[in-house]
């Protein structure tokens, strides 16, 4: 899976997207989603990757989330990919199998219209549905914009890890918020396995 660090949504700039539409990732949209994502890769620090994922790295992603979480794309109106959101594990180790990391990725011009709310909407109900219990996010600073998004979406800070991460020549600082997801699971009643995929 790709960083799941953060997500940008920046100040909006032109009018809502129109007559877009939400639907699960196939592998065959990892052409799209990988162009998508090169640009956050090589020209920022939004993602800690340093090396750009291809096309069948990209793929074997989008399988891996569809499988226990989710993987989500935004078409325009002509059927283009414009954008993506997905979730994965939290962390490996059985305690915190009920929560997941988020993240969400947008076009370059198609950011600050609204896309990111349309998908972090519907990847978060997915995961609800799932039984996922708790959802967590990272963005390295300084990101106002994504900030604003998670804000908006019900995300609350927990903490900043101060200089976590080295790119371009420059230390970053990663905050993290959480957002719970349905119900809590009762004392004793969750059971010992995670949520199967749906």
């Amino acid at each position: 899976m790709p960083d799941a660090r953060e997500a940008i949504e920046p100040p909006e700039t032109s009018g809502p997207l129109e007559l877009a539409t939400v639907r699960d990732a196939t592998p065959g949209d990892a052409t799209a989603c990988a162009a998508i994502y090169a640009p956050y890769v090589t020209d920022t620090a939004i993602t800690f990757e340093t090396e750009v994922p291809d096309v069948a790295a990209m793929a074997a992603r989008i399988e891996t989330a569809q499988r226990a979480h989710a993987w989500l794309v935004l078409e325009d109106a002509t059927g283009a990919v414009v954008g993506y959101a997905y979730a994965g594990p939290f962390k490996e180790r059985a305690a915190y199998r009920w929560s997941c990391e988020v993240s969400v990725y947008l076009a370059g011009d198609r950011r600050g219209r609204g896309g990111g709310r349309r998908l972090y909407e519907a990847l978060l109900e997915r995961l609800t549905a799932r039984g996922y219990r708790m959802a967590a996010a990272g963005m390295t600073q300084p990101n106002e914009a994504s900030g604003r998004l998670h804000a908006a979406m019900g995300f609350a800070p927990v903490g900043t890890y101060r200089d976590i991460g080295w790119k371009f020549g420059a230390s970053h600082d990663v905050t993290w918020v959480q957002r719970r997801l349905g119900e809590p699971l009762p004392p004793g009643g969750a059971g010992e396995n995670p949520p199967e995929p749906t």
